[in-house]
């Protein structure tokens, strides 16, 4: 098998299955783990994959994106203490606005219900679990609803944004780097997550290490833009300073 065509084979696997194991896949292809090793670096210099100990998953481009039902498989413990923390930041904020994707809906479930509380959000999955909430008012952006992350996008959303003053804003994206800062494969997404970060007083960003390092097709956001940025300990000490370094206090959980 021509090293191309093994390429192609573990970037589908990757994008399939989620991640990759290089002793699996050297037994698969029957080929010495440094010969995945080295395809594998080829995929991430490409931009396809990120490296991970014993192997590397997929990075989400404008020719892929998980949808949802695979989101809530993955990095599912440190996406619920990165939720519980960027509750912790919620303070005195009386309106919020709520990314789509599946760590803003552990968010939004874990949001104070003994205080009057108004939510924004372009999830149709977190209006609809928090909507039964009897403090919290939940306003749902108009729009087309993408299948794949069911969540409202086009310039119904971004006008309906554009009409208020939200207090916090929490905010994700397909990748983070200190070089192209926050992306995301659609740019209708884009849209509504730029029109979101513009009319909120503080914005905070919540991902896991695995975006970190990674970018997409559209950019939305620089780091600067992001009072505080909250993963998971998969990101080194030295390489949150570095984040830091542009402004944000870097939160890991």
């Amino acid at each position: 098998m021509r090293s191309e065509e093994r390429h192609q084979k573990l970037l589908t696997l990757a994008r399939r299955e989620g991640r990759i194991e290089v002793a699996g896949m050297a037994a698969d292809f029957g080929v010495a783990p440094e010969t995945i090793r080295r395809d594998l670096s080829e995929l991430e210099r490409r931009g396809l994959v990120r490296r991970t100990h014993g192997g590397a998953y997929p990075v989400e481009s404008a020719g892929f994106e998980t949808d949802l039902a695979r989101r809530v498989t993955l990095h599912v413990e440190n996406k619920r203490r990165i939720a519980a923390e960027g509750v912790r930041l919620l303070g005195g904020a009386e309106t919020v606005f709520v990314d789509e994707g599946y760590t803003p809906q552990i968010l939004a479930s874990l949001l104070p219900t003994d205080r009057l509380l108004t939510v924004v959000t372009a999830s149709l999955s977190t209006a609809a679990a928090i909507a039964d909430s009897p403090n919290t008012t939940v306003l749902l952006l108009g729009g087309r609803v993408r299948a794949r992350t069911l969540a409202t996008v086009g310039s119904w959303a971004a006008a309906m944004l554009s009409g208020f003053v939200i207090d916090l804003a929490y905010i994700g994206s397909n990748g983070i780097s200190r070089e192209f800062g926050l992306t995301t494969p659609d740019p209708v997404v884009a849209d509504v997550k730029a029109k979101a970060l513009e009319v909120s007083r503080r914005r905070v960003f919540m991902g896991h290490h695995g975006k970190f390092g990674a970018s997409s097709f559209c950019r939305f956001a620089e780091i600067p833009d992001f009072e505080t940025i909250i993963t998971d300990t998969g990101l080194s000490t030295a390489e949150a300073h570095r984040y830091s370094l542009l402004g944000p206090q870097v939160i890991r959980v």
